[in-house]
C-alpha cells in the first residue's frame, strides 16, 4: 500500500532553510498545493512575509497547523523538538505520519514526546537539496509501516536521492552526507586555488573544479563502479596523475577526510541529549 499524496495535507513545523527547500520542491512537483500545505515559524511578522512569498498559509501555531495536516514535517532544531511535540500532541494520532529532519533526535524520543503509537520517520537531508541534488538518509520508528517509509522516500526523492538505513547508522549519515558538502566545498576551493596558482582566471578555475567533481560523482553513480577502479582508469603509467596522487597521499588527504567524517558523526551524537 502506497499513500496517495494528492489526497494528503501537509504541515511543515519550522519553515527555516531546509523546511523552505522542501516546501518549495514539493509544491513545484505538484505533490502539494497552496491549499493542501501550511507551515509555521516563530514570529508573526516572518509568517506574514512567507505567506506572501510562498502563497500558502504560514502561521505561528504548531498545534493548529498539525490539526489541519495528515503529514507533519518537524524541521526545528534538536533542542526544540520536545517542545514542538508536546504542543502538537493533542492534534496527532496514529492516522497521521510525523517526519522529523531534526539532527540526532531518535525516533524513540519523538514517540515518547508524542505519548502515543504514532508512526515516525526520521530523515537527514543535506543542503544540495536546494538544487534537487540532495542526499537523504531515512529510517522508521517502531510504529512506522513500509508505506510510511515509502511516503518519506517519495518526499525526499523530490529533492535528490534517498536511501533507507537502520537508525543506528543515522549519525554516520549525518557525518558523511549532511556534513559532507562542506568538505567537498573545501576540496573544490583548493582545486580552484591550484588553478589560480597555475595562472587560470578564478572563474575558469572554479568552473573546471566544480564540473570535474560533478562529472566524477555522476560517473560513480551511473556506472556503479568502485571509485578506486575509476581512479585507476585515470592514472596512466608514468603519467602526471600518479604524481599528483602521491602528493595527496603524502599530505594524508585520505586519512584526514575519513577522520573528518568520523568526527562529524561523533559530534552528531552529542547534539541531542535524551531527557
Amino acid at each position: 500500500m502506497v499513500d496517495d499524496l494528492s489526497k494528503k495535507r501537509l504541515a511543515i513545523l519550522g519553515l527555516g532553510k531546509m523546511g523552505s527547500i522542501l516546501l518549495q520542491a514539493l509544491m513545484k512537483k505538484h505533490l502539494f498545493t497552496s491549499e493542501t500545505a501550511n507551515a509555521t515559524v516563530l514570529h508573526s511578522e516572518r509568517a506574514k512575509q512567507l505567506t506572501a512569498e510562498l502563497g500558502c498559509a504560514v502561521g505561528t501555531d504548531n498545534r493548529a497547523a498539525a490539526e489541519r495536516a495528515d503529514l507533519i514535517l518537524i524541521c526545528v532544531k534538536p533542542q526544540t523538538v520536545r517542545q514542538v511535540c508536546e504542543e502538537i500532541r493533542p492534534a496527532v494520532d496514529a492516522s497521521k505520519l510525523v517526519v522529523s529532519v531534526a539532527a540526532s533526535v531518535p525516533t524513540r524520543s519523538i514517540e515518547k514526546f508524542l505519548a502515543s503509537e504514532i508512526p515516525v520517520v526520521r530523515a537527514m537531508p543535506n543542503t544540495p537539496c536546494s538544487v534537487e541534488a540532495g542526499m537523504t538518509g531515512i529510517c522508521g520508528g517502531r510504529f512506522a509501516q513500509p508505506h510510511h517509509l515509502e511516503t518519506g522516500q517519495r518526499l525526499f526523492d523530490t529533492v535528490g536521492r534517498t536511501v533507507r538505513v537502520d537508525e543506528k547508522y543515522m549519525d554516520a549519515v549525518t557525518g558523511l552526507s549532511a556534513s559532507g558538502p562542506a568538505f567537498i566545498y573545501i576540496i573544490l576551493e583548493s582545486l580552484a586555488e591550484a588553478g589560480v596558482k597555475l595562472g587560470l582566471p578564478r572563474e575558469t578555475a572554479t568552473l573546471l573544479a566544480a564540473q570535474t567533481a560533478l562529472g566524477s560523482a555522476r560517473q560513480v553513480l551511473e556506472t556503479g563502479h568502485h571509485p578506486a577502479l575509476l581512479k585507476d582508469a585515470v592514472t596512466t603509467p608514468a603519467g602526471c596523475t600518479i604524481d599528483g596522487i602521491l602528493e595527496l597521499e603524502e599530505g594524508k588527504l585520505r586519512v584526514t577526510l575519513i577522520k573528518a567524517v568520523v568526527k562529524a558523526a561523533e559530534r552528531a551524537k552529542e547534539l541531542y541529549q535524551e531527557d
